[in-house]
């Protein structure tokens, strides 16, 4: 009998078609992609909740199962077999209930790391960040590495704290949260100089969108310390709203998908990435569709060099 051909167009829509394993009591893989579709924390242009579903649809394009991918720039496989990729499919959302739904993406957080998994995590808006930290206390002083347009340290406006404006201010207040490197962040307006002040204060490296952009890959990461275990959140819109449309807060002047993806291959080399999200991916905004595929490709080059380093710090063989 003829082997499946397996065309993007064919089978259930689960990430880069990997296999679909939703008990997560019996997971057993290296990377679980899991999706949040929330967006109760969005005060305006709402919609990401629809993310994971639409990165999942154009991930398909990319499927190449046990094969993997060809890196040119490495001459490396990436993915391959025997690293194991699973859809664990959505984390289970409460209509209007902030506490029941983060309390819901924590524990499953809690879970994929308790079975030695690492979470990649589909939004959602930027909020779903704070429950994802929360789960990560296992691990002290964490390096939280961000890409936005925007600083997200609102204290609690109108009295509400677990806003997508928030999630960088609730994770300075969680003692097993360490230094934060905010890079991207840009728009005249999008925060308070107050909320700027007291991330300083904290000790963030906030790096602007204008400074990222005279800056190379490698002078970014140089300022990253080496060795450490990192959350790494991805805000879409971190990204140059010509390349990344449908979002929630689009904001010109953003950065290009080479650089970003180059400073995410080299965090991977540099130490230990427990997590990673990619937030706010809002479709119906992007009819070309090309945001949900910008957001696929990250999560794949990311989770590729995130497994390549790991099978070379066990060999000890060099990347590239």
């Amino acid at each position: 009998m003829q082997d499946k051909v397996n065309l993007p167009i064919t089978g259930i829509a689960s990430f880069a078609k990997y296999p679909i394993h939703t008990d997560l009591t019996t997971l057993d893989a290296d990377i679980a992609v899991i999706g949040v579709p929330y967006d109760l924390g969005t005060a305006y242009m709402n919609g990401s909740k629809f993310g994971p579903r639409r990165i999942r649809e154009v991930s398909c394009h990319y499927g190449r199962g046990d094969a993997g991918f060809y890196d040119p720039d490495y001459d490396e496989q990436l993915l391959a077999a025997p690293i194991r990729v699973v859809d664990c499919g959505d984390v289970d959302m409460v209509p209007t209930n902030v506490e029941e739904s983060f309390a819901n993406i924590e524990a499953a957080i809690r879970m994929i790391l308790d079975r030695g998994a690492l979470p990649a995590i589909m939004g959602g808006d930027h909020s779903i960040t704070i429950p994802v930290a929360r789960a990560l206390d296992r691990f002290k002083d964490l390096v939280v590495i961000q890409f936005d347009a925007h600083l997200d340290w609102t204290y609690a406006a109108g009295g509400q704290k677990y806003t997508n404006g928030s999630p960088m201010r609730r994770m300075s207040e969680m003692e097993h949260v360490g230094k934060m490197f905010q890079i991207g962040i840009r728009g005249l307006g999008s925060s308070r100089r107050s909320d700027f002040e007291d991330a300083k204060k904290y000790g963030s490296t906030i790096i602007t969108a204008r400074q990222a952009n005279k800056m190379s890959p490698d002078e970014v990461l140089a300022l990253i310390p080496d060795g450490a275990q990192y959350y790494v959140t991805i805000d879409i819109d971190g990204y140059d709203l010509s390349i990344a449309s449908g979002v929630g807060s689009p904001s010109p002047g953003g950065l290009t998908y080479n650089w970003e993806t180059e400073v995410l291959e080299g965090i991977a080399r540099k130490g230990e990435v427990v997590a990673f999200d990619m937030v706010e991916v809002a479709p119906q905004y992007d009819p070309t569709g090309v945001t949900p595929r910008v957001a696929a490709m990250t999560m794949l080059d990311f989770m590729g060099h995130i497994m390549l380093n790991r099978r070379c710090l066990i060999c000890g063989a060099e990347i590239g």
